[in-house]
């Protein structure tokens, strides 16, 4: 079996795969025998005909031989409204599509797409918008992957920094990505609660743009030393207030050459890597737990902005013995989810969930009233119970008289009400 991660970004995408049993995931070059990791997320359409090229290919046609070149297909997407090339109306998701699935031919000399069994695609953001078009770039691909989720870049970074060895983590581990403007995420981990609480912090600085360098040497070394003395300044304020045991720099802003002295500073009594190609092996990491979830990936919770922050659960007789029943667990996505059980109410008109928050606070009990419940002998009234999360913070909850058998025909009756969580 095999799992793909795929970090689809707004102008580069990257592919890693990983055996089920292997310890790290690989990324696919986009040209052989190079760590060029990057593949363009462009198409180009040759003119006059409907042949297509993509990434690295696209671009250097639309340079060289005038191809009509289609950039930005991640916003396109999102945004939905047609893309017109040579006076046709082309559906931007299934452009997207295309490219997704012209990139994955990278793959072919490594292996074969009918032994992908999980994919997860990993973007930037995600919203419900683009859950909504990555559901149907991953229906167009026609893959006979089992199992096709998705996450953003937080939960990504998470996945990846619980798969690398302890001591990067024993304390903070702080990202800086620059690509058209400086982004920093911090991750740090409360050991302290059970299971373990993962937090990611993440901030954006427009002031510090990826630069235009001069062709005037000095003005350039000018440039240069002017946004080292900027990273040095923003990064020493974000390094003094925590301990860190590791930074990773991402992107190709940090390739051209102006670190002097804040590397010096990032260096200091840290682990320092450079790289981009971390959110795909991060992806491939996260599908591998869903798929088979180790003994140490349980004991910790990611609890990102897309994340149900509590244990939501009932209290429940269970052969006799007072026990808990676990309805949604927190670490979740909240568009993922939602259950349906059911249950015998022993007496009243009222069911009653435990929230059990894990960022802070007591636990709470939420009761839900249902008024016209017929009156029944004691234990004979059975209960259908549907929950979903319609939102990060809101639990909607239906419930279904299903009366008991034969004895007790259902009332047809049906309660809905929203838990704020």
């Amino acid at each position: 079996m095999v799992i793909l991660g795929y970090d689809l970004g707004h102008r580069f995408a990257q592919i890693s795969y990983c055996g089920m049993g292997e310890t790290e995931p690989e990324t696919v070059s986009a040209v052989t025998g190079t760590e060029q990791y990057n593949i363009p997320v462009a198409l180009c359409k040759r003119p006059g005909v409907g042949q297509w090229y993509y990434g690295k290919e696209a671009v250097k046609f639309a340079s060289q031989e005038g191809g009509i070149l289609v950039e930005d297909l991640l916003y396109l997407a999102e945004r939905g409204e047609d893309v017109m090339v040579e006076g046709e109306a082309f559906d931007p998701v299934a452009l997207l599509t295309l490219f997704v699935k012209r990139s994955l031919s990278l793959l072919n000399i490594r292996l074969s797409l009918y032994q992908v069994e999980a994919f997860m695609f990993t973007v930037e953001d995600l919203t419900p918008r683009m859950v909504d078009v990555l559901t149907r770039v991953s229906g167009g691909l026609k893959l006979n992957a089992k199992s096709i989720c998705f996450q953003n870049h937080l939960e990504s970074f998470c996945a990846y920094t619980l798969h690398q060895s302890s001591e990067l983590w024993a304390y903070d581990v702080v990202i800086f990505e620059y690509h058209t403007q400086m982004k920093i995420l911090r991750l740090e981990c409360n050991r302290r609660t059970s299971p373990k609480v993962v937090l990611i912090d993440h901030r954006e600085f427009p002031e510090v743009l990826r630069r235009v360098w001069s062709e005037d040497e000095e003005e350039c070394k000018r440039q240069k030393k002017e946004l080292d003395e900027l990273f040095m300044h923003l990064a020493g304020k974000e390094l003094g207030t925590r301990d860190i045991s590791t930074i990773f720099l991402l992107g190709d802003g940090f390739k051209e050459g102006w670190m002097k002295e804040s590397l010096k500073l990032l260096c200091r009594n840290r682990r320092v890597f450079q790289g981009n190609n971390l959110y795909s092996k991060g992806a491939c990491y996260a599908m591998m737990e869903r798929m088979n979830p180790s003994k140490e990936w349980k004991e910790y919770v990611y609890l990102g902005e897309d994340k149900l922050k509590s244990n939501i659960g009932m209290k429940a007789l269970r052969r006799g013995e007072n026990s808990y029943y676990a309805v949604l667990d927190a670490g979740t996505n909240w568009y993922e989810a939602g259950c349906d059980f059911d249950v015998i109410l022993e007496s009243g008109d009222e069911i009653e969930f435990m929230v059990t928050p894990l960022t802070g606070g007591n636990v709470t009990e939420r009761g839900v009233k249902l008024p016209g419940l017929p009156d029944r002998p004691r234990g004979t009234t059975r209960l259908n119970i549907h929950v979903e999360m319609t939102a990060v913070d809101q639990v909607s909850v239906t419930i279904e008289d299903l009366g008991f058998g034969e004895l007790f025909p259902s009332s047809g009756k049906a309660w809905s009400c929203v838990i704020q969580v």
